[in-house]
């Protein structure tokens, strides 16, 4: 099926401007959580509120690769930037290595591959999983099951491991695992909610993914990244992270009318 996308972007536009109005803004949705002695920032957005989307590409066709780069791209549309994360994995090439959708165009295909080198690379340890945003909702699916029962996506980004699947940490996860390393992350705890997280130190799998099943209460999250690559925009916590592999590949993005 088709997505609509300019009917989608009119009710963003709306609902955008009654953010406006009567929501405290965007970025003042992030804050910092303690969880058994790790820390991180956690940033919660209402989609009824907040104007959520993808970025890979400005105007010129070239990666926005920082937030600034991004910022400065929607400023000449008359739009500012309220938060930002690294949002999924990518190539040296910056291009997405697996699933990404925006403005509903497919611009890369979903990836099934397997890989053969050990240790296996975190995106191909699976299940892995797929955050997507439709037109009223968001959602963090494992890979089988979006392509068994595709959304209408409007925007869509292919990461991994799954951290929880259904209720579940994913299998490979070691309970106290000596495998430390910063790490973010994201979940939707209800279809119109969204949730980020990026840690402030180093943690292991397994507790990321405790963290945000027994934390915040999510049945199913999906890894974005690690070790140098995440990275967030947070002005409020005054953070404006620079990218750690060169550049950022695909952003996830909170964005508001200027």
């Amino acid at each position: 099926m088709r997505f609509d996308w300019k009917s989608f972007a009119a009710v963003a536009v709306s609902l955008a401007a009654g953010a406006v109005l009567s929501a405290t803004p965007a970025a003042a949705a992030c804050e910092r959580q303690s969880f058994e002695d790790a820390a991180y920032i956690v940033c919660g957005f209402d989609l009824a509120e907040a104007d959520v989307r993808l970025f890979w590409r400005g105007a010129d066709d070239a990666p926005h690769a920082t937030f600034s780069a991004l910022a400065a791209g929607l400023e000449a549309e008359g739009l500012a930037l309220a938060f930002a994360m690294n949002g999924g994995m990518y190539g040296d090439d910056l291009s997405p290595i697996g699933l990404y959708v925006e403005g509903g165009e497919e611009l890369r295909s979903v990836n099934t591959e397997t890989s053969d080198i050990r240790p296996e690379p975190n995106f191909y340890k699976k299940p892995n999983g797929i955050f997507y945003l439709t037109a009223d909702a968001a959602g963090v699916m494992a890979t089988d099951d979006y392509l068994a029962q595709p959304p209408e996506a409007a925007f869509a980004t292919q990461s991994g491991p799954m951290l929880v699947i259904d209720g579940k940490l994913h299998p490979a996860f070691i309970p106290g695992s000596t495998s430390l390393k910063p790490r973010n992350g994201v979940c939707a705890p209800t279809p119109g909610e969204v949730r980020f997280a990026i840690t402030e130190g180093s943690v292991s799998f397994h507790d990321f993914g405790r963290f945000f099943r027994d934390h915040l209460g999510c049945d199913n999250a999906l890894f974005l990244d690690g070790g140098s690559a995440p990275g967030i925009y947070a002005p409020d916590l005054g953070r404006d992270d620079p990218p750690g592999h060169g550049g950022y590949g695909p952003i996830i993005a909170v964005v508001e009318p200027k």
